[in-house]
This record gives structure tokens, sequence and C-alpha cells, in this order.
């Protein structure tokens, strides 16, 4: 009888074990959802409100990129506002290096699973569709759909939740120069892409400053420009749980104009030690007076008075 060889059977045991754990798809491991490629066509008709597969992992309930992916394939689909729908691939590009930022940022998107009703111009145009695949360390990958449109009201969505922040001209440079960065509005004045928490309060938790501006857009014959006066914790602090005492319901840009009262109108930005600020819009003379995009609430005179004093001189 010949002699057997612990070692040698030991060894060929941990090779296949590891064959085993290396080989994707295997028992214990996510699949990927949707295909590893570029689908050949934008599978809807809707503008940017689309995926292939939706994700099942934590964290894309609360959150349009959750966790730390490693790289990002950008899928293009170009077609037309009027005709929306089945247009075909015209390109792509893989983001490495720039794709922890580029998570980072869709992933503090407001989101909601809310269908909002929104006011956008109507506009004919051209627009982008765009499928974006984020891959993980772990084998598994998200799908998020956005698009670039030319009224600026195309959403955003990974298949669970969507945010109504527009971030197509975001998309699109990012494609065309494969650098991620999210644009932000010239003035400081207007609506940035708000703040995930948003669908919860009108101002998450933890703002340490709030930029008040007054719209100068109050029907005199020669308006004055938007001006902003910056407050510091305690002011934002106390404005926020204000805002926050609100009765908030989901709802979007749109509101219905009333007459009687001073009207005034105002857009508030609460900066954070990290992310991106949340903003707050409010019109004195509109049912509902107050947004952020995806709730709405009605003001009471306190508030409006603690803004106009926040705010700089009419």
């Amino acid at each position: 009888m010949k002699p057997i060889h612990w070692i040698s059977i030991v060894a060929a045991a941990v090779l296949l074990l590891a064959a085993v754990v290396l080989v994707p798809g295997t028992i214990g491991e996510s699949a990927p959802p949707g295909p590893a490629s570029c689908p050949q066509r934008w599978d809807s008709n809707e503008i940017g409100r689309w995926v292939p597969d939706a994700a099942d992992f934590d964290g894309v309930e609360d959150s349009l990129v959750p966790g730390t992916p490693t790289s990002a394939l950008i899928c293009a689909y170009p077609g037309q506002n009027s005709k929306p729908g089945r247009e075909p691939l015209a390109g792509s590009r893989i983001l490495t290096d720039q794709a922890k930022s580029m998570a980072y940022d869709l992933g503090y998107l407001p989101v909601t699973t809310d269908r909002i009703p929104k006011a956008c111009t109507m506009m004919g145009g051209q627009i982008t569709n765009y499928l974006i695949r984020f891959a993980y360390p772990d084998g598994q990958a998200l799908w998020v759909g956005s698009a670039e449109e030319v009224n600026s009201c195309g959403t955003t969505t990974n298949g669970t939740v969507v945010s109504h922040s527009y971030v197509g001209r975001s998309i699109t440079a990012a494609y065309r120069t494969g650098t991620w960065a999210l644009l932000q509005p010239k003035d400081p004045c207007d609506p940035a892409t708000g703040r995930r928490g948003q669908n919860e309060q009108m101002v998450p938790d933890g703002a340490i400053k709030v930029l008040v501006c007054r719209d100068g857009q109050t029907g005199s014959p020669t308006p004055r420009p938007r001006r902003g006066l910056e407050h510091g914790e305690q002011q934002a602090h106390e404005l926020a749980a204000e805002l926050n005492s609100l009765d908030a319901e989901p709802g979007g840009n749109t509101c219905r104009e009333v007459g009687g009262g001073r009207r005034e109108m105002f857009l508030l930005h609460f900066g954070y030690a990290e992310g991106p600020p949340a903003w707050v819009r409010i019109f004195s003379r509109c049912r509902p007076s107050v947004n952020n995009g995806v709730l709405v609430g009605d003001l009471n005179d306190a508030l409006l008075d603690r803004v106009g004093r926040l705010a700089p001189p009419a």
C-alpha cells in the first residue's frame, strides 16, 4: 500500500476552497443586478426615471448611491423630449478614480418614493437619458437612471427611490470629460440640489449656519436683485426648529397665489459641517407657502417675521 501524503491532500483542499471563493456568482455572493454592460436601448418612455434592475442591498431606500463603489459606467441615450423612449445607446465612459466622489454627491441628494408634481417649462428640445452602473468591491452593482433635459426637469432614480434634484448637466460633463463635479448655481441665492433627509424634515438636523436671501422680484417696476445675509449656528438651529414644527406633507415647487397680506419671497440655505446645504423657499402669498422641493407646509406670522428680520432689508 502506498503511503498517504497528507500535505498534498491539504494543499489540494486549500486550492479547491480558494477556487470556490474567487469564482464570481457562487453561493454566498450576490449577483450584480442586470447586465454588466450598457443596455442597447433606453427601455422606457419616462425621461431619466428608469433602470434595468433595482439593486437589493442595504441603503437603497435612503440614498440613491449607498456605500463606496469602485467604478461607474456611464451609458448615454440621446433623443428628443417630444418623442421619449427607446433611444439607442450612443456611447459609454468608465469612471474609476471619480466614482467615489460621484457616488458621494448623488448619495446626498434628497430622495422620496412619492410622485411629486413639478412646475416645468414646456420647451421642446434635446434630451440625453443616462444609465450609470456603480460597481462595488464585493461584486454587487447598482444602476442609477437620470437625464439632461432642455427644461432641467429630469428625475434621477435607483429603481427604489427617486430624486427630483436636477443633476443632468453634471452627468453630461462627466460623460464628456471623465471628470465628475456637481455643478452649483452661479447665484448663491438660487436653489441648489438639496440634502438627503429633506423628505423627512423641512431642514435636516445639524445645520451650523444659514444664508437668508430676499428675492427682489416683488412686483416693483424696478425690482432689485436677490441679496443674502449669513447667520451662525444659533440662528440656523432656531430657524430650522421653527420650520420643522410646521405641518408638512409631500409636495413639489408648485403653489396657488392668494391675495391679502404683504408679498414676501425668501430662499434659505442651511449649511452643514459635511455635505451639501439644505434649501427652503418661502412665498408669503402662495399656498402652500413653504417648500424644500420634497415637502410643503404653510407659513405662520411668527415664522415670516423671523425670516424677515434675518433677511437683508427690503
